[in-house]
């Protein structure tokens, strides 16, 4: 098993960080264009704690090196299922992610955490447990889960820049729309 671990800061509040998340693979995410769809298959809010429980369907286009592509069967396609949980009591996003295609030759369990840091800041906390399953050689193993590590690397980079446009884009559009009632309460007084 390797593990990939990522720390970012993003200089947005909690509440626009946990709010933009739905909208990551938006239009606005130039970074994003791998995914096909994004699908609920459920939501449900915890009458006791508050928390939001989210499960989704995530359809990509596969990003694998080629080498490891036609190990893997030669899909251009992949699946992920993800389930978040959002605790607005607590200030805290976590997602938990874990790959459905070629689940018997790579395992790969994300979790992702968002919390605030201040006011203004979150903090965001990526890890990664990459397994490969295939039976064999040891340096087809290494050599698999090394390449996904790797892809992790390259694919977090991109993310936080893609990110950082949509939670712009939001507090843009939530601005506008401020805006636009505050001035709608003023004709209507």
């Amino acid at each position: 098993m390797k593990v990939f671990s990522n720390e970012e800061t993003f200089d947005y509040s909690w509440e626009e960080v946990s709010t933009a998340n739905w909208r990551k693979y938006c239009p606005w995410n130039e970074k994003s264009t791998h995914v096909i769809a994004v699908d609920t298959i459920s939501r449900h809010v915890d009458p006791e704690t508050g928390i939001l429980r989210t499960e989704r369907l995530i359809t990509c286009k596969q990003s694998a090196p080629k080498w490891l592509a036609s190990l893997m069967g030669g899909t251009d396609t992949s699946h992920v299922f993800e389930t978040s949980y959002v605790d607005p009591e607590s200030k805290k996003v976590t997602m938990i992610s874990q790959n459905l295609t070629f689940a018997n030759i790579v395992s790969v369990r994300e979790t992702v955490v968002y919390q605030p840091l201040s006011a203004t800041k979150t903090i965001f906390k990526q890890n990664a447990e990459i397994t490969a399953l295939c039976g064999g050689w040891q340096k087809v193993k290494n050599a698999v889960e090394e390449a996904t590590v790797v892809r992790f690397g390259e694919n977090a980079r991109k993310g936080k820049e893609g990110f950082e446009k949509v939670l712009e884009m939001s507090r843009r559009v939530f601005s506008e729309e401020r805006q636009k009632l505050q001035e709608q309460e003023k004709v209507a007084l």
